[in-house]
């Protein structure tokens, strides 16, 4: 049976089990959620949270724990995506609109242009899911996450927890990525490629050539995070630069991967709450 920690994790999982909605969450609405949350974690002890403004890097949140090791000392143990960045900072910067308030149509777009052909519409439908579709244009936050735990890469946050350690050092390294209608582009299959090195399951392709990654102590993301706290402490590396990959390379990856992906996942309302985030000298490294 599963610890209660490895339930939170799984629950969580970056997602939120909310339907989508047709109406369109107004600015009230997103004010009522922070509102929430910050009443739910109000003297309740949690740690920093995520997602965060990466040019925002004052906070007041005084949990302390452990930087991660470099993700080359850890185990992968999960890969997934969210469409639009969670984050925002670097040449994602463009908001995406309030969605419907439960995860979908929000967060933040690539800033840059792309081409005609670039964005000319793809003959499939692509990761079709209770938060959308995916087309050519499209920004999506890829999350390789690491743990410290002796685990194989599989499904949900629940594969980077093991019954030997109940409370794992957690990492994700994080890139943005614009979906463009291109054959030459990145290919997702090649970025999400994994092997065993040394023994530890090891990402064989993230990205190293798009900017000095951002380091900062938080926690896992999600809309279900919306309006309460995430228990779960996350050091994250998240890299300011967009890089281009191909959309039919996403198609391929999503129809066969361990991880078990078939579409996007939601996102989690832009943290801006002082008392949710970490100080700047835990914020940039």
């Amino acid at each position: 049976m599963k610890s209660a920690l490895t339930l939170a994790l799984s629950v969580s999982a970056l997602t939120s089990a909310s339907s989508l909605s047709a109406a369109e969450a107004t600015d009230e609405d997103i004010a009522a959620q922070r509102a929430a949350l910050a009443e739910a974690t109000k003297g309740a002890g949690f740690g920093p949270q995520s997602p965060r403004d990466l040019s925002t890097l004052t906070g007041e949140n005084d949990r302390i724990f452990a930087t991660a090791p470099a993700h080359t000392e850890m185990n992968l143990c999960n890969i997934h995506f969210h469409e639009n960045a969670e984050h925002r900072g670097g040449q994602f910067t463009t908001y995406a609109g309030n969605g419907d308030g439960k995860g979908a149509g929000t967060g933040f777009r690539y800033d840059g242009d792309l081409t005609e052909a670039e964005l000319a519409p793809y003959e499939n439908t692509v990761g079709a899911g209770k938060y959308g579709d995916l087309q050519p244009g499209d920004t999506i936050e890829v999350h390789y996450v690491h743990t410290t735990a002796q685990v194989a890469p599989g499904p949900t946050l629940g594969s980077c927890l093991s019954e030997a350690i109940a409370n794992p050092q957690l990492r994700v390294e994080a890139q943005v990525f614009v979906l463009v209608n291109d054959d030459s582009a990145l290919d997702s299959t090649t970025l999400t490629a994994h092997e065993m090195i040394d023994g530890l399951h090891q990402a064989l392709a993230i990205p190293t050539d798009t900017g000095t990654p951002i380091l900062y102590a938080g926690s896992t993301t999600g809309p279900s995070f919306n309006t309460a706290g995430s228990p779960l402490q996350v050091t994250w590396s998240v890299r300011p630069e967009v890089a281009k990959v191909s959309i039919r390379s996403v198609e391929t990856w999503l129809a066969d991967n361990v991880f078990d992906e078939a579409s996007a996942h939601g996102v989690r309302n832009l943290v801006m709450n002082p008392a949710l985030l970490s100080p700047l000298e835990t914020a940039r490294q």
